[in-house]
């Protein structure tokens, strides 16, 4: 079996060949900062990270031009790099410390660069269920709802609609009161649909699921066909180094240095029980260490990973972690580092009939030169990402065993409250809520049109399909803490996979939902045969499966009860 740690979340035959790609972005190098540039000086706001969230509230911060704002990455530039603009170009570049999964080591794959994990997804823009964003409003974060989220994702938006003759694959391309127009990230509807994505299609309806018109509106039940994150300028992906500096590199009060590590923030000392005030940040540079000094603020955005490790380095989170490392503790916050959730991921693989133009193909060195040059004149393989999605409920997937599964779970949660922080308390009320209610998806299958790495061997001129089974709304919580006080020891990472038996169990139902298009048609007669897992797996086979083979899928919070224990 193969071990967790090779399960890709990426296609790695690529990375070995690269498109040519005609600098998109020229001159953009010259534009970073030296360290010249940012050590010892002072910004009115120093922010930590440039990936998703960090450059976007970097930029936004820098149009009033009497604010200064200086920006730290730990990564490289990464602009103009073809392994992260174009599809089909995924790489498992960026790898964090092996937390363990079953005893077995896992991969946390993160982006480590301008643009961060913005920059190594599918390409795919995705909104979550109007009640995933309601939820988090209800945890006492006021403003937080579907209203307010819609208007600020329609703000940083702009969508291109499909053509013409792509409108029945893609009929939400036609529902506009969704989308954004003018926003610095570009969103676009692939111009090329690859034909197991239509088999995929066609076999979700005849099994019953709906088929979407509209899945950026709150409700994402059903199978559909989602928009890429792609420029159809320069059909390269759009991401927060794109969208938020590349426009922006011009500004002077915009300073970004990459290759800075951030180590520590650093405080103004406190009197009694006054607050403590950030000053700066401590950061490494080209193995000599310096500080950056904070006007007004520090802004922490280094990810789930990183935020609680630097914090803790900092002297703020749960005292008797920060004593066993030797940091001295300046702010007693137990929820640093903890409620540490993932999206568990598996692979189901399948040889097709016929022959199908997957992904699979750019491993010939001739039809990837083709699409070299297709994609310099508008069109090829490079151009589409990952569209065939399909969401639903436990319900829909298991309506037999799904009220069990729930009493079960019931019952396990109201056990495990008497220990359980109030934070969490209130989420596992409100993620039973949503498990209940049929119309919020718990499960998800993501369509990889090619071969993904399975216990049976790659074979030339076959066609491959590769379906991604993720959970929604894991109960599972783990943790992230540092392991000592040196900025460059990795963090312990333990997420605590499948600590609920209802986490497996309900990936269990989605393999077999998975494994039941074959009962209908055209699936039935596309899929030649299952190769991963077997088809002949028993249930509790596939419990080992999934226990053995699953990984992270790129989608860990660390939300610290939001501010519940702080």
């Amino acid at each position: 079996m193969t071990p967790p740690s090779t399960l890709p979340r990426a296609l790695y035959y690529i990375t070995s060949n690269v498109c040519s790609l005609t600098s998109i972005f020229p001159s953009l190098l010259s534009m970073l900062a030296t360290i010249s540039d940012v050590a010892d000086k002072s910004f009115d706001y120093v922010v930590v990270g440039a990936g998703t969230a960090g450059l976007a509230v970097a930029a936004r911060l820098s149009e009033d031009p009497n604010v200064s704002v200086a920006v730290l990455e730990a990564g490289p530039p990464n602009l103009n790099d073809p392994k992260i603009l174009l599809s089909a170009q995924f790489a498992q570049t960026f790898k964090d410390p092996k937390p363990k999964q079953d005893g077995l080591a896992v991969d946390w794959a993160r982006g480590k660069g301008l643009g961060g994990t913005s920059g190594m997804n599918f390409l795919c823009y995705i909104r979550p269920p109007a009640e995933d964003i309601d939820a988090i409003g209800k945890l006492g974060n006021d403003g937080w709802n579907w209203e307010n989220y819609l208007a600020y994702a329609k703000l940083s938006e702009s969508f291109h609609p499909a053509a013409l003759e792509h409108t029945a694959v893609y009929p939400h391309t036609s529902v506009l009161k969704n989308h954004g127009t003018s926003g610095p990230v570009q969103t676009s509807t692939p111009h090329h649909v690859h034909t197991v994505d239509l088999l995929f299609r066609e076999s979700c309806k005849n099994r019953g699921l709906p088929l979407l018109e509209d899945p950026y509106g709150g409700d994402i039940t059903g199978m559909w066909m989602a928009s890429a994150t792609m420029d159809p300028k320069t059909w390269t992906r759009s991401n927060a180094a794109t969208a938020y500096y590349v426009p922006n590199k011009d500004r002077k009060n915009f300073t970004v240095l990459t290759e800075a590590f951030a180590s520590r923030v650093l405080f103004a000392d406190a009197n009694g029980d006054a607050d403590i005030t950030a000053t700066g940040v401590e950061f490494i540079h080209e193995e000599k260490t310096y500080t950056v000094h904070a006007k007004k603020e520090v802004v922490l955005s280094a990810g789930t990973i990183k935020s609680p490790h630097i914090l803790e380095l900092s002297g703020i989170g749960r005292p008797e972690i920060l004593k066993s490392i030797g940091v001295p503790v300046k702010v007693d916050l137990p929820g640093v580092g903890e409620n540490l959730q993932e999206h568990c991921l598996a692979n189901f693989t399948l040889e097709m009939e016929g022959d199908h133009e997957t992904l699979d193909k750019m491993r010939d060195a001739d039809f990837l030169q083709e699409q070299q040059k297709l994609h310099a004149s508008g069109k090829g393989l490079c151009r589409t990402g990952i569209t065939s999605f399909a969401y639903f409920s436990l319900e829909t997937a298991s309506p037999t065993d799904a009220p069990a599964m729930i009493k079960s779970l019931e019952a396990e949660i109201d056990t495990r409250k008497a220990n359980a922080p109030p934070g969490l308390k209130e989420q596992w009320d409100l993620q039973l809520e949503i498990l209940r209610n049929n119309k919020v998806p718990d499960l998800e299958i993501v369509v990889v049109p090619g071969y993904m790495i399975a216990s049976t061997p790659f074979e030339k001129g076959k066609s491959y399909l590769t379906m991604e089974l993720i959970s929604q709304h894991p109960f599972s919580r783990g943790h992230i803490h540092a392991t000592s006080k040196n900025p460059l020891d990795a963090p312990a990472i333990d997420p605590k996979v499948f600590d609920f038996d209802y986490d497996l169990e309900s990936m269990v139902q989605l393999m077999e939902y998975a494994r039941s298009l074959k009962t209908v048609e055209p699936w039935k007669s596309a899929v030649r045969k299952e190769l991963d897992p077997a088809p002949n797996a028993t249930h509790e086979e596939l419990r080992d499966y999934i226990k053995k083979r699953s990984g992270p899928c790129w989608r860990a919070s660390l939300n610290w009860l939001l501010k519940r224990l702080c």
